[in-house]
């Protein structure tokens, strides 16, 4: 789940760059046709639904959410993966790659955060090198997540199903 939000940013921030404000319509099918393109459209439309009145018209806002719903997912996955090692059902090569992962997922988390301060303070002058910036920490955040699941390589079985 989480990576299919981290490729949502990507596309937002596609939209940010390529589309003005007034092209976009309504909130409802500004969040239909950023999601048209996602590989789960219903899963984008119902992670970003609700915030269609806030975001409305502006490829700024919608970015900005669809980093905080990465965050929230990421944060929730961090959690879920503390909670295994504390039950310790994992030894080995296994508990190693989890405490790995928790440790991966924790600098995805940072980085994301760094992105969205970048996304609250665009600005015409630095646009560009703040969009450069957005796109290496959410490619960051991407590899922290590869990185995760790489751990686990040649493993089988739910742990390791996306």
């Amino acid at each position: 789940m989480a990576c299919f939000n981290i490729v949502l940013i990507f596309v937002l921030l596609a939209w940010v760059t390529h589309l003005r404000p007034a092209a976009a319509g309504n909130g409802d099918s500004y969040v239909r046709d950023a999601c048209s393109v996602t590989q789960h459209r219903d899963i984008c439309i119902h992670s970003l639904a609700s915030f269609s009145n806030t975001a409305k018209q502006s490829p700024s806002k919608w970015a900005r959410a669809g980093v905080s719903v990465t965050i929230s997912e990421a944060k929730m996955v961090a959690q879920h993966l503390i909670k295994l090692k504390q039950g310790r059902s994992m030894r080995g090569r296994n508990g190693v790659a989890l405490s790995d992962c928790i440790e991966c997922f924790q600098d995805t988390i940072d980085n994301l955060h760094r992105s969205l301060g970048v996304l609250r303070k665009l600005n015409g002058q630095a646009f560009n090198t703040q969009m450069g910036d957005v796109t290496t920490w959410l490619s960051a955040a991407l590899t922290d997540e590869d990185t995760c699941l790489d751990g686990f390589d040649g493993e089988q079985g739910s742990l390791t199903d996306p």
